[in-house]
Formats: structure tokens, sequence, C-alpha cells
């Protein structure tokens, strides 16, 4: 995976001016990469993204592409998006660009849209002093925990390579001169396959637990190692996660578990204990050995979204988390069962509003999910009653589809016999022709579901009856 770009790191780090390896609390010379020594084209970089750069350059600012943006183009990947970085100010920037809107409470944003494109323009972040944070909130504040509330402070383009979170995303490609430019020696981390952060690593997880959560999903997506600096306090700081507002997590999880590389960042973030902030109600139910039907569940769902990201199919998050909370959604249904008396039906659906209501306390799942997961667990109930028109009525139902897969998926996970002889039934069932159906319906066997017989009352006859008798006997 490294080879074009670990070329290209060992051509430029053997100059006079070589980057040392990033370290806490060192200063590094600014290595200047020319267009001759690295392989970014124009030709790679989005065009509405040059539309920004050339733009901002024309009407005298600074600006650079940054981020994961040159970071992938050096590692001869297809960048998801692009990011930008200039001396403008955000108010500046609307001026410039009509087609901008400024975003963001903690960090001021300018979103230059272009369509469905949208070209994220940031203004360069300074160092906040103790003392600018006390004469003005409005531009810096933090917690009582360290964590920063608000961060506008502005900068150069030195300070801003200095604030950002990873050492490989401090990488600036200039479109005046075709240059990149590196500060913090994160061509090295690049070459050697590291993820290293800037600064202070608890100072910087304080002022963001989420960089804890980035730096395990670089990781995992890169193929890379943690620096042992960096990795050291994440276990000890992973409970400020807490801090941070649950529908800022939900995002966040969806990055790290949809991205597809989510088997390998599980891994990671039970590693560094970062799992249970995010899923406190499945981490109750592990177990010392992983053997657990639910941690296998886990460990396979995870794997097909995997699979299933990187041969371009779609995924669905409320399948992901109907797959993940399932066990738990089950264990809790059969204990209110038991200690209320109430018949099943009633207990799962207890257990669902439980479950999912605990879930998003975390996460802060929207509505619309957790009703498609709600969706996908009721028809679990259902799919074994197939005798009559059921069968037919249940494949007409939006989320069978889904509902199937996580049948299949309890079925390989418990390998449990019922289960897989009523998925292989399934199976056959939806790619039969109607008159295989209808033989199949008819060969399901002599115990059908009962039916959960109503008695009717009896229809009282009003006036003389016509045989003459006025009893009502």
């Amino acid at each position: 995976m490294f080879t074009r770009v670990a070329n290209f790191c060992r051509k430029v780090l053997s100059r006079e001016d070589e980057a040392p390896a990033a370290e806490v609390g060192v200063v590094h010379q600014m290595t200047v990469i020319p267009r001759d020594r690295h392989t970014i084209s124009r030709k790679d970089i989005s065009e509405n993204a040059l539309k920004v750069l050339y733009r901002l350059n024309k009407a005298g600012y600074e600006a650079y592409l940054v981020g994961g943006g040159v970071r992938d183009l050096l590692l001869g990947k297809k960048p998801k998006d692009f990011d930008v970085t200039t001396n403008a100010t955000p108010d500046q920037m609307r001026k410039l660009f009509r087609n901008c809107r400024l975003v963001g409470r903690r960090f001021r944003l300018a979103h230059v849209m272009f369509g469905p494109e949208i070209i994220e323009v940031a203004t360069f972040r300074g160092h906040h002093e103790a003392e600018q944070v006390a004469e003005d909130r409005n531009t810096s504040q933090r917690g009582q925990n360290g964590m920063l509330l608000r961060d506008n402070i502005f900068g150069t383009i030195e300070d801003d390579a200095q604030r950002r979170d990873l050492t490989i995303n401090s990488l600036y490609y200039s479109v005046s001169d075709f240059s990149v430019r590196d500060y913090v020696g994160g061509l090295n981390d690049l070459q050697q396959g590291i993820v290293r952060l800037i600064g202070d690593p608890e100072t910087r997880y304080r002022e963001d637990p989420v960089r804890m959560l980035r730096v395990v999903r670089f990781a995992a997506k890169l193929d890379m190692s943690v620096a042992a600096e960096t990795a050291e306090p994440i276990p000890r700081l992973a409970t400020l996660l807490h801090d941070i507002p649950p529908a800022r997590l939900f995002e966040e999880t969806l990055k790290l578990l949809q991205a597809g590389y989510g088997y390998s960042t599980y891994l990671q973030l039970r590693e560094y204990q970062l799992f249970q902030p995010l899923f406190p109600t499945i981490t109750r139910y592990f177990t010392e050995k992983g053997d657990s039907n639910m941690e296998r569940m886990i460990v396979q769902v995870l794997k097909n979204t995997d699979h299933r990201i990187h041969n371009q199919m779609r995924v669905n998050p409320a399948f992901l988390f109907s797959a993940m909370f399932w066990y738990p959604q089950l264990e809790a249904a059969q204990k209110i069962a038991q200690e209320s008396g109430l018949a099943y039906y009633d207990a799962f659906a207890l257990a669902m509003n439980d479950v999912l209501d605990e879930a998003c306390r975390s996460l802060a799942i929207p509505k619309r999910i957790t009703t498609l997961v709600r969706d996908i667990w009721q028809l679990q109930l259902r799919l074994s009653r197939r005798h009559g028109k059921r069968a037919w009525k249940l494949m007409e139902h939006p989320k069978f589809r889904a509902a199937y897969d996580l049948l299949a998926l309890r079925a390989e996970v418990e390998n449990n016999q019922e289960l897989l002889k009523l998925t292989a039934w399934w199976n056959d069932f939806q790619v039969s022709a109607p008159p295989q159906q209808k033989t199949m319906l008819n060969t399901l066997g002599d115990d059908p579901v009962p039916r959960r017989r109503t008695r009717r009352p009896r229809k009282r006859v009003h006036g003389p009856r016509r045989d003459g008798n006025n009893s009502n006997a």
C-alpha cells in the first residue's frame, strides 16, 4: 500500500533538511516538496476545489488543499472529499463566494456549494492563549474538563499546522507553485505507517475527546500503527466521550463502522476501551472468552458490512444496529416475560423500548432508524408463521429482506438447526415460482401455528321465533 509514497518520502527526506519523526513538543523545520518531487496531479483534484483555490489566490489570499485529500493523493488513493484552508476570514469568504454559507459554532467554517459537492474552507487556526480565553469568550472558550467549547482563534499557516490533530493530516498542497508543505513531520509518519497526534496527546484529547476515535479510525482505515505516546492516554481518557453530545457520537459511529473498515475498527475500539462509551448496553454482555452469540454476531455483521461497501453495495445503519443490539434485546425480553408474567410478544415490545432508549442516550440514533430497527426485530417473530397467506404477506413487507438477512445471521451465529432450516426454506421460497411456492406451503406439515380463537357472543333473537318457540335457550 505504501510503496508509492514510501519511495517518494525517501526521496524527499534524504535531503539535508531531513524532517525528523514527530515527537511531543518538537518544533519541525518546514519541508517544501516541489512539483517534480511528488506525485500529486491537478487532474486528480476536484475541479470545484481548484476553483476555490484559484479564486482565493486571485483575490490575494493564501490558500492550500489540506488534510485527508493531500494524504490520500500521496498514497495513490482517490480522496472522498477535498478541504481547503486559507488566511481569509469566514466573513471575507462569504463576500468572495456567492454560493457560500457559514457553519459551525465551535469553529466557523465556510461551505462553498457546487450542486451536490461541498468544498469546506477553514481559516488558518491560531493558538489560544489563556489570556485570550479570559478576555474574549466569543472567540475561544474551554470547559472545566479542558474541552474546547469555542475555538474561533485565527493564525498563520504554521499555527494551523500545529493545531491540526494528526501529522499525516497536516500536509498542504499549493496551486500557486504546485508544492507540498510539511510542518510537523507528516511525510515521515506517512512513510513509516504511523498515526501520531500533534502536540501533547492528553491535552489534545481533553480539548476534543473525539480525537481518540479519529486516531483509531485512521489507524484501521490506513492499516497503520498508533504511536506509543499517542496511544497511551486513550484508555485512561476514554470516559471523556461521555461529555460529547450523543448526536455527534452517532455521526462518528457511522464513520467508524460503515466506512468499509468496521471490523478492524471494532477490534481497536475494544483494545483502547472506546467501545464502552459508545455502546454501554452491548458492553455489559461481553464475555472473557469473547465467544458469546452477541460478540460473534457483531464480528459477522461488521465483516459483511465491509464486504458490501468494498463491492459498492448499499448498507443501512438500521440493519447494523438491529444485528448489534439483537441479543441484548432478546435477553431483556426474556427477563421481562419471566419477571412480569406478560405474554412474550408484549415483553418483546417493552424490551425493544428499553434497549433502544438506552442506546439513544449514548448515540442519539434518529427515530427514522429506530423505527426500522423495530420493524426488523418484530418480523423475527413472524418469520416462522408461514402457513396460509402469511408467507406472501411477509414478503410484501418493506423490511422483509433485512429481516431475512438478520434471520440468516442468527442461524449462522448460533448454528441452530431450526433457524438454519427456516432460513433455507425462506431462501428457496423467495426464488421459487408461484406454483412451487404453493407446493412448499402445502407441504409444511401437519403442525400449523394454531389460531387464536376469539369467542363470539351469541346473537340474541328479538321477537317471536318462526318455529313458535319463544325461548332464548
